[in-house]
């Protein structure tokens, strides 16, 4: 490379996004599943449990406002360094819980530091990734998101059977939250020495100056209210995954291991679909993959709500896991690809802060949705009212992708080495 900026050969900008993303993703999923049955030893009842196990998304949702700002003054690949050192804080809180409330925090710190490592990483591939392979490149961000989470609940379970305690999994994701600081540490910066494709360099020049988060939600409120509200659903739907799966297997008698095997056959088949749901969503639009994602989850949940008490229930949890999993891979990267289609090309991390905060918002809403119709009703309720919202974010996408997202240009071949 030579000493002024070039353009960053997209095999090191994958790399750099996807490497750390799967290890950090393992030790995320080795936790997710024992979560409720941790809670439940250390005194929680089904509830609270499942309020513990959503407040990973409660972090993420809180830790989006100073998120886009920490990625805009430090970069984003530091961004990702300081999130994973900090993982390391909230994970050995977890680890060392003595109490319910102690685990509460600890997996509260671990969610904000999430959200500074998506955004971070989101930010970057919106900056340095062709808009011609832009979905492609987010999908396969989600397929080794997912990648992790298949390999993360298959080590859940091993080290449940080698230790007998589900709290040890934290262990795993201080381990992996090391190795990412050590990658990045070793990886070659390149916001130091490469500049953004062209696209973005015109749009700089053309907008000077940088907005803030604030302004962003004021200026973008349509398409925040309407399409991010879309959004929104579909991690409501996706953060219901992560949390009723998990107690459904736990009250329909299932042991934690078990449930982790279940889980993470679910992200085989989630990780499968990845780079599909990104060349349909080149190839014809977004809405061709987020339409029928919605609709398959959607129907999933209501199917879920009626099969508590059937015979074979952990059958047909197993079935429906898979279902769920299947629907929301033909989905796999489009909240991502709408982010970096919707926000301004010279300076994204304010609006993806705004639009991450919405989204992960709504995520934030499952504990408390879960935890309330437990109390107050049941888990079939809760997984009939995951139903209804599915359907809804699909109608919200049929409507307003058309409207707001244009049609991508014309795709071709990735290109590893830049244009």
């Amino acid at each position: 490379m030579s000493a002024g900026k070039g353009e960053a050969p997209l095999s090191r900008v994958l790399t750099i996004a996807f490497l750390p993303t799967f290890i950090y993703s393992i030790g995320q999923g080795a936790i997710v599943p024992v979560i409720p049955a941790v809670a439940a030893n250390l005194g929680a009842d089904v509830a609270f449990a499942g309020f513990i196990a959503g407040s990973l998304l409660i972090g993420q949702a809180i830790g989006n406002l100073p998120a886009a700002s920490v990625v805009r003054k430090l970069g984003e690949q530091k961004a990702m360094m300081i999130a994973s050192l900090a993982t390391i804080i909230g994970a050995s809180i977890s680890f060392f819980a003595t109490s319910t409330w102690m685990l509460f925090a600890g997996i509260l710190i671990q969610g904000l530091m999430t959200a500074t490592f998506a955004l971070a990483r989101q930010s970057f591939l919106s900056t340095y990734v062709p808009l011609k392979y832009r979905a492609r490149a987010m999908s396969s961000l989600g397929g080794v998101f997912r990648s992790g989470m298949f390999v993360g609940p298959f080590l859940a379970a091993w080290l449940i059977s080698m230790t007998g305690d589900p709290q040890v999994n934290f262990l795993a994701f201080i381990t992996c939250s090391f190795l990412v600081f050590v990658v990045l540490l070793v990886l070659p910066d390149i916001e130091k020495y490469a500049k953004p494709n062209r696209r973005l360099s015109m749009a700089k020049e053309e907008k000077p100056g940088k907005e803030s988060l604030w302004r962003t939600f004021g200026r973008r409120r349509n398409v925040l209210l309407t399409l991010g509200v879309g959004a929104g659903t579909m991690m409501m739907v996706r953060s219901a995954r992560q949390v009723v799966l998990p107690l459904w297997g736990h009250a329909i008698g299932m042991d934690a291991g078990s449930v982790a095997i279940v889980i993470g056959i679910g992200g085989a088949i989630d990780f499968a679909l990845f780079f599909t749901s990104g060349w349909i969503m080149d190839k014809f639009g977004r809405a061709a993959s987020a339409v029928p994602a919605m609709a398959g989850m959607g129907i999933g949940f209501f199917v879920l709500a009626w099969l508590f008490s059937v015979p074979h229930a952990d059958i047909w949890f197993i079935v429906l896991t898979c279902w769920l999993a299947l629907s929301n891979g033909i989905g796999s990267g489009i909240v991502m690809t709408l982010g970096a289609d919707l926000a301004d090309p010279g300076d994204p991390a304010p609006f993806l802060g705004a639009w991450r905060t919405i989204t992960d918002m709504s995520s934030a809403t499952v504990p408390f949705i879960v935890s309330g119709l437990a109390a107050v009703a049941s888990l079939p309720v809760t997984a009939g009212v995951f139903g209804v919202i599915g359907l809804g974010g699909c109608a919200l996408f049929a409507r307003y992708i058309p409207k707001h997202v244009p049609k991508p240009p014309k795709t071709g071949p990735i290109e590893l080495g830049g244009e």
